[in-house]
């Protein structure tokens, strides 16, 4: 039996004027998506526990069976994880963002773009290797990852300060946003030294010549330590691979014991490579069994509050990952596949919300078998079947054993 996951990061939305007051997934045209939702089970689950943050950390936890109240201890330990960074017991990691900062028209200053412009790697390492030399020391060690997302490592640091993650205030005045609490000074401090470093830095020069948005400042939050979670080969038996441009979702792949697979092309943007991503889990699926693959563009879109990119986006994941993995899994004569988002990324707010979101799952066996609904994959759909899960992390054992899930 062949197991799949596929994440769409931030798929489920609300309903906006410019579609016509469908949702981005209604108004999309999705017919592998939509297939998978015909054929199999349809419905909506939480993927955010109560009092929880709306993130990927919190949603891709629960989409991989783990129950965050249970296991979730901050964001960053996550992507460290991918990054190969070992954290000490005593050690806490920051997410560090490079971020745009900019005066409004009022002259205040407001969080212009939390990704500084969609910067390049290659760009962003130059920076965070800079930032480390500046202010790294024996207890402070910054970490470049992959575009604007970054980590620092506190070694023996503090955690229990309240921090805001950049993107959940784009184009807001960030004063009121900074990190505050027990150690916070020390965050403060990083990130007004960090103004000076980069204003004259010739990354930044260039990319202001060239009419891109510079990397003005990095941005603290998502602190925590290494949680400890049971791998997928010690709950089920399975072994896996993980595909993400997106450290934090590989993160959370590693911790569960997959293979981390990286694809030429994927960028966590809209431009990434969708069809190299589908063609490699297709491999990994020759040698494993379990394959869990994310798509960050979608999740971007609703950042970006475009609707038109994130129809884009999930046009391309639905023709270029669904229906790629489709056709492959013509090879194989049983499997499952579970198709769902982490969390909604709705249009109008730029950010994550807690909303419940529609997931599907389909079987070889109900795929043969063809008796269609008359459902698509979309969140009107999903509320009609009146099928809703309460805990999302509770799916994953029910879609590994095959047991039934109904309303």
């Amino acid at each position: 039996m062949k197991y799949i996951v596929l994440q769409g990061d931030g798929m489920a939305d609300w309903p906006v004027a410019e579609l016509g007051n469908k949702t981005p997934l209604e108004y999309a045209r999705t017919p592998n998506m939509d297939r998978i939702a015909s054929l199999g089970v349809l419905g909506m689950t939480h993927t955010i526990p109560t009092g929880y943050p709306s993130g990927s950390d919190v949603g891709t936890m629960s989409l991989l069976g783990y129950d965050p109240r249970r296991y979730h201890t901050g964001r960053s330990p996550i992507e460290a994880a991918s990054m190969g960074v070992e954290l000490a017991p005593t050690d806490i990691a920051f997410r560090c963002n490079l971020v745009t900062l900019a005066a409004d028209a009022n002259g205040q200053e407001i969080m212009d773009d939390f990704s500084a412009g969609h910067i390049t790697s290659p760009e962003a390492s130059e920076l965070i290797e800079t930032i480390n030399r500046e202010l790294g020391t024996p207890e402070l060690s910054f970490y470049p990852g992959v575009s604007y997302r970054h980590l620092l490592v506190w070694h023996g640091g503090k955690e229990k300060m309240q921090t805001t993650p950049p993107h959940d205030i784009t184009g807001q005045a960030f004063a009121g946003h900074l990190p505050t609490g027990e150690g916070s000074d020390t965050l403060l401090t990083l990130m007004r030294r960090s103004r000076a470093i980069l204003a004259d830095h010739p990354v930044n020069k260039k990319r202001q010549a060239d009419g891109h948005k510079p990397a003005s400042s990095i941005w603290l939050w998502g602190q925590g330590r290494r949680p400890a979670v049971p791998t997928i080969h010690a709950r089920f038996g399975l072994d896996g691979s993980v595909i993400s441009a997106v450290d934090l979702v590989r993160g959370i792949g590693v911790l569960a014991g997959l293979e981390v697979i990286l694809v030429p092309g994927a960028t966590g943007f809209l431009d990434t490579n969708y069809l190299g991503k589908a063609e490699y889990g297709l491999e990994s699926l020759r040698h494993k069994d379990f394959l869990f693959l994310h798509v960050e563009a979608t999740d971007e879109a609703g950042h970006m509050g475009s609707a038109e990119k994130k129809v884009q986006a999930l046009e391309d994941f639905d023709e270029k990952v669904v229906g790629t993995i489709l056709a492959g899994l013509r090879e194989h004569d049983k499997w499952r596949i579970l198709l769902m988002p982490d969390h909604a990324t709705p249009v109008a707010i730029k950010t994550h919300s807690d909303d419940p979101v529609p997931f599907a799952i389909l079987s070889s066996e109900d795929f043969k078998r063809g008796n269609a609904k008359a459902v698509r994959y979309n969140e009107p759909s999903a509320k009609s079947t009146g099928i809703v899960v309460p805990d999302a992390w509770r799916i994953m054992e029910r879609f590994i054993r095959g047991e039934a899930i109904a309303a």
